[in-house]
């Protein structure tokens, strides 16, 4: 109950990202290769977002996706882009340290 209300009041309409994780989304990190290579999760993707366009073929539309970068803005675009691809679970997890819980 208490994450239904959250989700309610914060504009989330779609599932919590514990719940996504549960269903096995994908992290998806777009910083630069630079920015991943000092520091990410290790069950994460890296496309940086200025290939993410062309690249989204390296992902599977059919599972959802949790994206995220240094503070989540990038995060906010990659999620736009993947949404006009036709990805329909998708969002945006904020800045990559926020998603700790789920390192592997």
């Amino acid at each position: 109950m208490i994450n239904f209300l959250k989700r309610i009041f914060s504009g989330n309409k779609g599932p919590s990202l514990d719940e996504m994780m549960a269903n096995g989304a994908v992290i998806l990190d777009v910083r630069s290769k630079a920015e991943f290579a000092g520091g990410h999760l290790n069950n994460s993707i890296n496309i940086p977002l200025d290939v993410l366009k062309n690249s989204t073929d390296q992902l599977d539309p059919s599972k959802p996706v949790i994206t995220c970068c240094a503070s989540g803005i990038r995060s906010a675009s990659a999620k736009n882009i993947l949404k006009s691809k036709g990805f329909e679970e998708v969002r945006n997890g904020g800045g990559w340290t926020s998603l700790k819980r789920f390192d592997n």
